[in-house]
């Protein structure tokens, strides 16, 4: 009975408090600006990751889609008039960063080499309303070093009249153009190299396009008659030569397209082959290359890794296209065919925008399907019937282009991200109403006390069976996505049954997010391998294309055969190379090699063989017997010390420059490589601790992003009331040490300073947020409740907030970070000292070749290179690759968002890791088992951590002894001189986004 009395009461107070602040974002929104962009809203989340240090959420305007449909509705139609506006006749800007000037051969042009945020307007009067197509002709040109910047396309957002008719229109992408540096080289074992993707640098005029490549067509835009204000806002480089505003192109059908072809289908006899590799162009550097095995692709790889076809999951994103070149030896109809395979996601059709001299034929090849098959597929372009699609091509050049298209599947895209809306506010009402706890001995009256609840829930409902209605014709087949939502439908129809349990299936209802979210991930991507391309004599019959069974047999047994071949051998070093191990798995691998034949050979004429190092521990191993690389990659911090203490590392501060190298990092980072006067590794990689928030959550209970640790203890009543909680790793000791101006060990290197106040202090804030504050004591998975909404806010790493980005579709642009809490100091900082973790390069000392090893660490871990390997890694394989340097100036390159880099910059101002002297390693012992004593067994703050201390000192003690640092007697012989790192790191500011 008390129970149950305590639950009444705790629903009770829930319900009070969700009247006064279940407040949430609305679904109906207007844009700013004229009337004639004020349509209704179905979701308010940025169409980008947001991750800023604020907390309001923004609405924002409705889907392109729903635009041109209410367009429609009001009958507005295409224009009939074209304007042209030169680059440099612009009527204003915010900060002058753009001039008016001659560039390549034009003038009167844009020459905008910007920097940072700004933004420039052009005037154009109109005279007659209507629905208009708008184009750049634009030269995107590089600033500086090939930086990342010149990799990614270009992306304006482009405002009429002080406001955005869609919410496409925040993100134009202008792409750039890129081909294969070709012919392809091969390496020492006859296998492919990668080749690098080269500029194509020349003028391009391109119609305004969606970023995630949505919609097939261009954009348009509504115009009155009248004089309108056009704003492009970007932070990229680019010339503008003009912008041509005119009537919007109409495409007709393939039967009206026909009727106009000639009579004469012509004579031609020969089929055009061209492998699909060979592109002549392609607009995002992401598209590559891939090796296939099957017994008809071509050129057959054998038992080499030849790249002979191109795309897969490398060519899945909307508005990614390949263009071939091709010539046709006699004028006449042809048809088009190629070997296809799309076999990445299960039951999924993909599209493609199919264009012949850079025009779209009809209309049937805007969303060109390719259907789901385990096997390589001949593919003739054709109608629904099967018939095949006919195309006259005059004598000479011309080219083929392909683009990724999602098109088909936008309005699902759209109508999930509604639905995911919509379940988020009704989780928080249900989380309101239940105090968070799933109570089935609660009896409830959910008819007569909350009506609202079931018919929130019906609306999802129909939502759903919508989604999956349109998912099955657009996709033309049963699959996964359409199973999800029909499952969600059942459940919610048993939900409905007895409304009365609602409230017991709120965790239920709250995992339908993920599922929701995940729909969409699936739908945007649209990934293709194409093998070769025919285009084929109307007459002619095309060549064989799919392998029959005892071919595809015959090549797998040998395929099996081949995979026991070893091509590498750890403990066959070459003589004539550096030879370099690295812990990572074989795509980091195989592009340290790529790069290294590609841009450090050449330079330097010193050869380096790269092999994979599956796992850390087999340095030990090889070390104890005499066989060691040159240099070893990817190592965690706390192992070059172990090696250096034993004298099996080279000293890399004896290299004369060494100090330059080491401005770039920051103090606290190199910490963990100091020992007994010198440093024996580097960082490549660093991770970050920083605040994560959900948005939605904690504007809904009225809260602020705490910028102190007294903010936090301010929020935390609130937050507990709610049903919620705050995330802190219970093993994250390092923050609250560092945070209360304490050290771990005395300069010596020869005991621990945790006897210190303040290191008592810092131990007892740690603790208290479990003992007093009522934290998750054990280790829950902060990303698995983050996503469910019961800890909305806590401190994670840079793993999580990849998580967030790659993982957690549904909640884009309703999370953000900020940095960590702190202590304020008298002059008003906030000191938020804490660490990270790394991994780290160093070179043996056994290495015969110490002057070329230093070379390539100095030239593997510079800004330059560093960018260029991240960007290749996230352009190949996606964000999930987001490759985290230790190298600030490369970090900032990197496609970071701006709001993301100020805070994690901020955070990198008080990086300071943990030193290692001998004898450390029991340090993360002793305080993890005093936090036990603490919180769990309930002794003494300061009686737990003064044991600790004993057993720390113990340890260090006989260490030192270990490696002559003392005498048995205890007598001092000579001290580590720890570095002492006490002021935040003043070289972070000149990287800070403007």
């Amino acid at each position: 009975m008390q129970r149950r009395r305590n639950n009444h009461k705790r629903a009770a107070i829930a319900l009070a408090l969700a009247a006064s602040v279940l407040v949430g974002p609305s679904l109906v929104n207007h844009a700013p600006g004229k009337a004639v962009y004020a349509a209704e809203s179905t979701t308010p989340a940025k169409p980008a990751q947001a991750a800023s240090t604020g907390n309001t959420i923004t609405n924002f305007e409705p889907f392109y889609l729903q635009t041109l449909e209410d367009w429609t509705k009001k009958g507005y139609t295409s224009s009939t008039s074209t304007f042209k506006i030169a680059g440099g006749e612009f009527s204003g800007q915010s900060l002058k960063l753009a001039e008016s000037g001659s560039y390549q051969g034009k003038n009167n042009v844009l020459l905008w080499k910007s920097d940072r945020d700004n933004w420039v307007e052009y005037k154009v009067k109109v005279d007659k309303a209507g629905l208009y197509q708008m184009n750049l002709q634009y030269y995107p040109y590089s600033v500086g070093s090939a930086s990342t910047l010149n990799r990614r396309p270009v992306s304006l957002a482009v405002s009429i009249d002080g406001g955005f008719p869609y919410r496409e229109a925040r993100a134009v992408t202008f792409r750039k153009l890129f081909k294969d540096e070709l012919p392809i080289k091969q390496d020492e074992n006859g296998d492919d190299i990668r080749p690098r993707s080269l500029s194509v640098d020349r003028w391009l005029d391109e119609p305004f396009r969606d970023n995630n490549g949505a919609y097939s067509e261009p954009l348009k835009w509504y115009l009155p008659q009248g004089e309108h204000t056009i704003r492009l806002s970007g932070s990229e480089p680019i010339a503008i030569s003009g912008i041509t505003i005119a009537p919007p192109e109409l495409y007709v059908d393939y039967k009206t397209y026909a009727a106009k072809l000639p009579e004469d289908k012509g004579s031609a006899k020969d089929v055009i082959r061209f492998e699909a590799e060979n592109m002549t162009t392609k607009n995002d550097a992401a598209i590559q290359i891939a090796v296939d095995k099957d017994a008809l692709t071509l050129p057959a790889a054998g038992s080499h890794e030849t790249f002979n076809t191109v795309g897969g999951s490398r060519w899945q994103l909307g508005g990614q296209k390949v263009t071939w070149a091709f010539t046709v030896p006699e004028s006449g109809r042809y048809k088009i065919s190629m070997r296809a395979k799309n076999n990445t996601i299960s039951n999924m059709s993909t599209f493609r925008t199919i264009e012949i001299d850079g025009k779209l034929p009809f209309k049937e090849l805007l969303n060109y399907p390719f259907r789901y098959d385990l096997k390589w597929l001949g593919i003739t372009l054709s109608d629904d019937a099967g018939k095949p699609y006919e195309f006259y091509l005059e004598k000479g050049e011309h080219t083929l282009s392909m683009a990724a298209t999602i098109e088909p599947f936008q309005p699902i895209i759209i109508e999930s991200e509604k639905a995911t809306f919509q379940l988020r506010e009704l989780t928080a009402e249900l989380k309101a109403l239940t105090g968070n706890v799933v109570d089935k001995n609660r009896t409830w009256k959910i008819d007569e006390d909350f009506p609202e609840l079931p018919a929130r829930l019906k609306e999802i409902r129909d939502q759903m069976q919508l989604m999956a209605d349109d998912m099955l014709k657009a996709n033309g087949r049963l699959e996964n996505n359409v199973q999800i939502m029909l499952n969600a439908v059942r459940d919610m129809d048993s939900y409905l049954k007895y409304p009365n349990e609602i409230p017991y299936h709120m965790d239920d209802i709250s995992s339908l997010q993920e599922k929701v979210g995940a729909i969409r991930e699936t739908l945007i991507k649209s990934p293709l391998q194409l093998d070769q391309i025919y285009i084929v004599p109307a007459n002619q019959n095309g060549p064989k294309m799919e392998a029959n069974f005892f071919q595809r047999f015959g090549t797998g047994v040998m395929n099996f055969f081949r995979s026991f071949i070893k091509k590498e051998d750890l403990s066959n070093l070459s003589d004539e190379a550096l030879n370099v191990w690295v812990n990572r798995p074989r795509d980091y691998v195989n592009l340290l090699q790529e790069l290294a034949n590609e841009m450090f050979t050449p330079q330097t004429g010193i050869k380096v063989k790269v092999n994979l190092l599956p796992d850390e521990n087999l340095l030990i191993y090889a070390n104890a017997a005499g066989i060691s690389p040159d240099i070893a990659l990817g190592q965690p911090q706390d192992k070059s010390i172990d090696f250096a203490m034993r004298g099996a590392l080279e000293d890399l501060s004896q290299f004369p420059d060494f100090k330059d190298i080491q401005s770039q990092y920051a103090p606290g980072a190199l910490l963990p490589f100091y020992y007994d006067k010198g440093y024996y590794a580097l960082p490549e990689t660093q991770s970050f601790k920083v605040l994560f928030y959900r948005k939605d959550i904690l504007e809904r209970l009225g809260l602020k992003v705490p910028n102190t640790w007294d903010d936090v203890y301010n929020m935390l009543p609130t937050l507990q009331q709610n049903g919620y909680n705050f995330y802190v790793p219970p093993t994250d000791y390092i923050t609250f040490v560092y945070q209360n101006k304490a050290e771990f060990f005395n300069k010596d290197g020869i005991s621990t300073a945790l006897n210190s106040p303040e290191a008592f202090k810092g131990f007892k804030q740690w603790t208290d947020l479990f003992n007093i504050y009522d934290l998750e004591r054990g280790n829950p998975s902060f990303y698995q409740h983050f996503r469910k909404g019961d800890m909305p806010i806590g401190v994670a790493d840079f793993n999580t907030f990849i998580q967030f980005s790659v993982a957690a579709p549904e909640l884009t642009g309703w999370w953000g970070i900020a940095p960590l809490p702190g202590f304020k100091q008298s002059d008003g900082t906030v000191e938020r000292w804490s660490s990270g973790g790394q991994t780290t390069g160093f070179i043996y000392k056994s290495s015969k070749k110490k002057e070329e090893s230093w070379t390539f660490l100095k030239w593997l871990l510079s800004a330059d290179v560093q960018e260029r390997y991240g960007s290749d890694l996230e352009s190949f394989y996606g964000i999930m690759f987001r490759w985290n340097s230790a190298n600030i100036e490369a970090f900032s390159r990197l496609p970071w968002q701006k709001d993301d880099l100020k805070v994690i910059f901020e955070q990198w101002r008080w990086y300071k890791e943990m030193a290692n002297p001998p004898g450390s390693y029991f340090v993360p012992r002793e305080l993890n088992n005093a936090w036990n004593r603490t919180v769990v067994d309930g002794m003494n703050y300061r009686e737990s951590l003064e044991e600790g201390i004993v057993n720390i000192d113990r340890e260090m003690a006989r260490k030192a002894q270990e490696f002559g640092f003392i005498s048995p007697d205890g007598t001092v012989l000579h001290t580590l001189d720890l570095p002492q790192v006490t002021k935040p790191w003043e070289g972070v500011d000149r990287y800070v986004p403007k």
